[in-house]
């Protein structure tokens, strides 16, 4: 009968017992250290710790020999300042890193408006101030960067029409305390950002009050239709902090939100909204306006933006001028209106080979949802006779999701404004409900000599 050899920790070779090592997390890398001296050894070995610090802490060889100590020691840094955040530091400090690299080529100014990260203290004190906890992927962005200088253009976005110009800054966490609403309609709301134009905010739902859900993102919308002021309807952008935060920095990275004058608009475009008619392209982008809708009554505002480019390649015979809009506009409730007109914005451009004109114009409806399409009429500079269109592609404009108070005091009124397109003058009506620009915490003074420009 064969002998049996007892197998010994301490007899296995090191490299098959790393390679198991290195499926563990941190977590039980460090169980597994308790269990023998051998293992305590191998668990701190520097290749394991560097994989875990570039997953969790996305550190570098270059921060590691800033710190001059082993990777171990650089993880175990990170943890006891950074630990609690573990769950979300990634993503939201690669959110943060792509955006900074991207506004320091495309909006350098914005990268001196950003503030340094708040401390543990500075938050803590902030919960004790408004008597809530924030939530900890909100605390989690606040520790790499508290916010934003109030100044202008904001970090959230800007959008400008004929007359009217928003720009939203991240409110940094101390200013953000001071407009910290507790009262009917608005309880436990923090803001995010702040328009000083506007007065818009979009708010946090510190607790889940008065029909809003726990850490969820909004624009107040107050029902106009309702007795009682604190009934205010909500446009949702986002169901938490992560979320919220992440995805407008990757439409901003990816180019999904253009640059315009070293401004982030907010406009999206979709890729199948392109059309080609002969030497001509027309694409468009769309944006929603909370600060100009409204829920009760149904009245949803949106701007599209139209590019017209004629290929660089085309004949410069084929140079023409654009006459007259044609527009098919179709709701979600089905119906349909058609408008004509000449020129677009009172404008008829010329179209030469590679000149690309650009134009935005606005658009009111009573349905949440709804899709433009239709052509232009063009006549070439060589013959006027020669009339010819060129197609508009289907472009839809869908307002976020919102949400209803839980009690309305009074039911929404019949009313419904007109489909009407807004081309010729770009004029619009803006309600005349509360704005929420209460923030306490802002000093005016900070916006003197603020860059402003009204017309883009």
């Amino acid at each position: 009968m064969a002998a049996f050899t007892l197998l010994r920790m301490d007899h296995l070779p090191s490299d098959p017992l790393l390679h198991i090592l290195s499926f563990l997390d941190f977590r039980d890398l460090i169980h597994c250290s308790y269990v023998s001296r051998r293992l305590n050894e191998l668990s701190k070995h520097n290749p394991l710790w560097k994989s875990l610090c570039s997953k969790h802490w996305l550190l570098t060889d270059a921060d590691r020999l800033k710190s001059s100590g082993s990777w171990y020691c650089l993880f175990k840094q990170y943890y006891k300042d950074l630990g609690r955040y573990i769950q979300y530091y990634p993503d939201l400090k690669k959110a943060w890193e792509q955006l900074k690299s991207f506004l320091q080529q495309r909006c350098p100014r914005m990268i001196a408006s950003l503030k340094e990260g708040a401390t543990e203290v500075e938050l803590n004190d902030i919960e004790a101030q408004i008597g809530y906890r924030l939530p900890e992927d909100y605390r989690c962005s606040y520790r790499i960067h508290n916010g934003q200088k109030l100044v202008i253009p904001g970090l959230m976005g800007s959008m400008s029409l004929s007359n009217h110009y928003r720009s939203e800054v991240l409110l940094d966490v101390e200013t953000a305390a001071g407009g910290f609403q507790q009262r009917k309609g608005m309880r436990r709301c923090l803001p995010l950002t702040f328009c000083f134009h506007t007065g818009l905010s979009q708010y946090m739902a510190l607790q889940p009050v008065e029909g809003r859900r726990m850490f969820e993102s909004f624009y107040p919308c107050p029902d106009q239709t309702a007795q009682d002021p604190s009934a205010i309807d909500m446009f949702i952008t986002g169901s938490c902090f992560l979320e919220w935060f992440t995805t407008y920095v990757h439409n901003v990275v990816t180019g999904e939100y253009p640059i315009i004058r070293d401004q982030i608009f907010r406009y999206v475009h979709d890729k199948s909204c392109v059309a080609t008619t002969g030497d001509i392209t027309i694409s468009v982008s769309t944006s929603f306006l909370p600060e100009l809708s409204s829920v009760h009554p149904p009245h949803f505002f949106f701007t599209y933006r139209i590019r017209i480019e004629m290929s660089s390649s085309a004949s410069p015979d084929a140079a023409c001028q654009l006459d007259s809009r044609y527009w098919k506009i179709t709701t979600s409730d089905g119906n349909v209106e058609e408008v004509q007109g000449p020129g677009v914005v009172g404008e008829f451009p010329v179209m030469t080979p590679g000149k690309v004109h650009e134009y935005a114009s606005c658009t009111t409806f009573s349905t949440p949802s709804e899709y433009m399409e239709g052509h232009y009429t063009f006549h070439r500079l060589a013959c006027k006779e020669e009339v010819f269109q060129v197609a508009i592609p289907r472009f839809h404009m869908v307002c976020p999701p919102f949400r209803e108070p839980v009690v309305r005091t009074k039911a929404a009124s019949s009313y419904t404004p007109r489909l009407d397109d807004h081309d010729d003058d770009g004029e619009y009506c803006d309600g005349d409900g509360d704005d929420f620009g209460d923030l306490r915490g802002i000093n005016m003074a900070a916006l003197e000599g603020a860059w402003c420009p009204r017309h883009i």
